[in-house]
């Protein structure tokens, strides 16, 4: 792919992903809010209790959507190792979602149903941020592969009966013919 294409394509890409990342942290969204409301209303928890466990049934189902949608296309190498770092990351963003709604809570006293879903849904933007970082570069790495760019200029092997495949003339590459023999001439070709 030559580099006049190359950044529309890898914007395109990212474009993507960002939208596939989107649809399933909006339905894990809608899962943490639910199980967060659900949660406070039917067990009685307290409200960053209740929180801390609805983020963590959100993280489950992220971690489906995420493997199965998102990244299905991404490095699946070590199962276990891809686990480990999504609920490590998660954690870290559980943190940082649950922190804000701990300062609107006891730090500023705000904990009234609305005002909690209300920390609850800014606590989960914050943390987004870190988590899209965090699992497209570590933890759904990409595939290893040639960049088109690389590929593109790469000389390689080609069959002797293809153009430009080096016949014993001189050498050849993928896109440089080999050179014709010294005693080749225009005559010869009419002769």
């Amino acid at each position: 792919m030559s580099g006049r294409h190359a950044l529309p394509s890898r914007l395109g890409h990212f474009y993507r992903e960002i939208a596939k990342f989107g649809v399933v942290g909006l339905a894990g969204v809608v899962v943490n809010l639910l199980a967060f409301n659900a949660i406070q209303r039917y067990w009685g928890l307290q409200t960053v209790r209740a929180s801390v466990l609805a983020t963590f049934i959100s993280i489950v189902c992220n971690y489906v959507g995420f493997r199965f949608f998102t990244y299905r296309d991404r490095d699946g190498g070590s199962r276990a190792r891809e686990l480990a770092l999504f609920f490590g990351f998660s954690l870290v963003g559980l943190v940082i979602e649950n922190s804000v709604l701990y300062a609107a809570t006891y730090g500023l006293g705000w904990d009234g149903r609305l005002q909690s879903n209300v920390f609850k849904f800014v606590g989960v933007g914050v943390a987004t941020a870190f988590r899209f970082w965090s699992y497209r570069t570590w933890v759904f790495k990409v595939l290893d592969e040639v960049p088109d760019e690389e590929a593109a200029t790469e000389p390689g092997p080609r069959p002797a009966w293809a153009p430009g495949a080096d016949d014993g003339g001189g050498t050849a590459s993928w896109f440089q013919p080999a050179a014709p023999p010294d005693e080749f001439t225009v005559a010869d070709q009419h002769g």
